[in-house]
């Protein structure tokens, strides 16, 4: 999968977009994590554009096939970290590829 951009800088308030591309149809079997240094990741979409319990709706997935889109709305100072993407298998629940990074800078 390719995932851009690799960084980018934002101010408070604005719209984030990252975008990742898949070489062949992944079915929606992709999650968006949030990192941040010294800290576990932290789930915010799952399953293309589902958000776990207790994710604010400022934070949104979409796409099919190949191609998916994560969107940050209204960012917050808290929002600065490193974001991947991620594609799994749903039976037996497996990672596939998880070498996508954006690193967003406030």
């Amino acid at each position: 999968m390719t995932q851009t951009p690799e960084s980018l800088s934002v101010s408070v308030g604005e719209t984030v977009t990252i975008k990742c591309k898949a070489s062949t149809s992944i079915s929606n079997y992709i999650a968006w994590y949030q990192q941040k240094p010294g800290q576990a990741p932290k789930l915010l979409i799952y399953d293309a554009s589902s958000r776990p319990t207790g994710i604010p709706d400022r934070f949104s997935g979409s796409g099919s096939g190949t191609d998916y889109t994560f969107t940050i709305s209204r960012v917050e100072s808290d929002d600065a970290g490193d974001y991947y993407s991620l594609q799994y298998a749903n039976f037996p629940l497996t990672v596939i590829q998880t070498n996508t990074k954006t690193s967003l800078l406030l």
